[in-house]
């Protein structure tokens, strides 16, 4: 598949608002507070901005960072997830990626964070093929034994481009390898998802060592040039919480271990996993921001007639959709702004959308005392990438039954914590203290909506008091609906088609709870 141009004429308008102060000199979490204050997003529904709920294979859900480690050596560990709600098991068409989106993952080094601009890229290419286009049997025509094989009748593969800068895009342009798409779990044509390798059993859980991975993610996973390592398949839908509640006028429903309200049960989405070793972005002692967007082309054509011939995409390309911090365009961004928010690129934040994070309408609807004048947030999410540090050690993880020593869904405010060199951090409790997980990039099974109903409530530009009104278990979700791997790609087992419960039966709750109610901590 040809690589198509980025366009650089994306649309301009004047800003609705107009920023207090340039934030351009601050640094993720030179200060304390501003670690913890970027969790006050909340977490994603996936269905951000009106426009981009019309397309589903463009929609970015989640967008993860973490530092892991292989073989003694250190990796950025960086996934984007798609195409929200995918119901297990559909047909005769199946759920995949569109070989007319350009998936882009970017890393900003440097001070192109502060510009909100990508040092380097990755672009995801994908090709559609059919062994038999003659067939109803769109997908499968018998047991998939191994990825493409004969019975995998749609077979998608896929480029992994390197870009660095956006001066010249051509020449700075490196392959560097290819992969291909496992088929989704459907259950019968597919068992070795499942457990017992039985397609009318559920997915296999997650596991905390390669060779315990099942048969098809385990050969969806490719080595590619330079120590890079690449996956993208079909994953179950590793974000929890009870979204329907949340905008239900903020009116949250009692629960307990047997009684989950996850929004995202029971779905799967679609998921590019990428392992960026250090040396190919500068080594450790650095802090790294962190962006996605899918692109389209600007025009397509579609041919009339009887037995018209296939549609015609423009060579040039246009951005329909961006990703960074979870819920930063669905719950801070106005709705006039929010289909702009996925056209533009980081470097409008400071221009646009920085008022937005400094008087939040959510820190309001949720009764904070400190509603406005948030300088704290607007430093963390303008521009909006997920910041990393990889000076710390490798994130503590969860998955496979088997949590790191130390892990906490809830990060800091579950003493989940690393140490960096590079920042000052949380002096209180030490210096270079800053959180295990979220808002310190995101990782499977961070609670962003507890973190950020936690820091929405409190007032952390104060490095001295950081940790306040802990709202541990807001939301009465505190765990994923499936085990995440603690493995490469990390993403849990897709859902099978056969055997799988999308938004449980709920229990009615004794009694309502808003926002202020905090559940018990952990």
């Amino acid at each position: 598949m040809k690589s198509s141009p980025t366009s650089h004429f994306l649309p301009r308008r004047k800003p609705r608002v107009t920023p207090a102060a340039s934030c351009l000199a601050l640094p993720f979490l030179a200060a304390a507070a501003l670690a913890l204050s970027s969790t006050e997003v909340g977490a994603s529904s996936h269905m951000d901005a009106p426009l981009i709920t019309y397309d589903d294979a463009a929609n970015t859900t989640d967008l993860y960072a973490f530092k892991t480690m292989r073989d003694g050596e250190p990796y950025l560990t960086v996934a984007l997830a798609v195409y929200p709600f995918e119901v297990p098991g559909v047909g005769p068409n199946k759920y995949n990626f569109d070989p007319n989106v350009r998936y882009s993952i970017h890393l900003a080094l440097g001070n192109d964070i502060a510009r909100g601009e990508d040092t380097i890229r990755f672009n995801f290419e994908f090709d559609t093929d059919f062994k038999n286009d003659s067939t109803i049997l769109q997908s499968y025509t018998g047991v998939v034994e191994d990825i493409g094989d004969d019975a995998q009748n749609l077979t998608q593969t896929y480029q992994v481009i390197k870009v660095r800068g956006r001066r010249f895009p051509n020449k700075n342009r490196m392959v560097l390898g290819t992969g291909i798409v496992p088929p989704n779990n459907q259950g019968i044509a597919t068992p070795y998802y499942n457990q017992n390798d039985d397609g009318e059993l559920p997915a296999k859980p997650g596991v905390d060592d390669e060779a315990n991975l099942d048969r098809y993610t385990a050969q969806g996973v490719f080595e590619l040039d330079r120590g890079y390592r690449v996956f993208a398949g079909q994953r179950e839908d590793g974000f929890y919480g009870d979204i329907q509640a949340i905008f239900d006028l903020l009116n949250l429903r009692s629960g307990g271990p047997t009684n989950s309200f996850d929004s995202q049960s029971g779905f799967n989405v679609h998921t590019i996993v990428l392992e960026i070793p250090l040396d190919e972005i500068g080594g450790e002692s650095q802090v790294v921001g962190v962006f996605a967007t899918t692109l389209r082309p600007v025009v397509t054509i579609i041919p009339r007639g009887p037995r018209s011939a296939r549609p015609r995409y423009s060579r040039f390309v246009a951005q329909v959709g961006r990703q960074g911090n979870p819920l930063f365009c669905e719950a801070l961004v106005g709705i006039a702004d929010k289909d702009y928010y996925n056209r533009s690129r980081p470097s409008v934040d400071p221009t646009v959308f920085r008022d937005y994070a400094l008087a939040p309408e959510l820190a309001a609807l949720v009764g904070s005392a400190y509603p406005d004048n948030r300088t704290d947030l607007a430093a963390i999410f303008i521009p909006d990438m997920l910041k990393v540090d990889l000076s710390t050690a490798p994130a503590r993880l969860t998955g496979g039954g088997n949590p790191d020593a130390g892990f906490s869904r809830l990060g800091i405010f579950g003493n989940d914590v690393l140490v960096s060199t590079v920042q000052d951090g949380f002096t209180a409790l030490g210096q270079g203290v800053i959180p295990g997980g979220w808002p310190n990039g995101r990782r499977f099974g961070d609670d962003v909506i507890d973190i950020a109903v936690t820091a929405l409530l409190s007032d952390l530009r104060d490095p001295d008091n950081p940790i306040i009104n802990s709202a541990a278990g807001v939301d009465n979700v505190d765990a994923n609906d499936s085990i995440y791997h603690k493995v490469f790609p990390y993403a849990g087992t897709p859902h099978n088609g056969r055997n799988y419960e999308a938004n449980p039966a709920l229990v009615r709750p004794q009694a309502p709870m808003t926002m202020m109610s905090a559940g018990p901590e952990e």
